[in-house]
């Protein structure tokens, strides 16, 4: 499974997930500031799954219904880099079967899957 890391995302999160051998696109390292539409852009063209601490991905995926090879919404506030890099490598390793085409939404307690319309 490949992913596509928002700029918004520790870089400690691409670098325990590129250290596991998922391939990884960290927008931060190459094109910063760019548009939510780029990045759906740039998730497609790479077929890959978009990780992401921006809610404004769900309006985009379910009000205006965008195609997309998944989505991963981190919701780990107040916890350190470390603890959140883990949570979400944990989950990738638990639920990557149901990532794929859906939105997930990882918090310090769940992981819940929304499943493509």
């Amino acid at each position: 499974m490949r992913f596509v890391a928002d700029e918004n995302i520790d870089k400690i999160i691409v670098d325990y997930l590129r250290k596991e051998g998922y391939g990884v696109i960290y927008i931060a390292e190459f094109k910063k500031s760019i548009s939510d539409d780029e990045i759906i852009h740039i998730v497609n063209a790479e077929k890959s799954v978009l990780i992401t601490s921006d809610k404004d991905f769900g309006e985009i995926i379910f009000r205006q219904k965008r195609t997309h090879y998944g989505v991963i919404l981190i919701r780990l506030a107040g916890l350190s880099p470390i603890k959140k890099a883990k949570i979400v490598l944990e989950s990738i390793k638990k639920y990557h079967k149901y990532m794929l085409k859906n939105f997930v939404v990882i918090t310090p307690g769940s992981v819940r899957i929304r499943k493509r319309f």
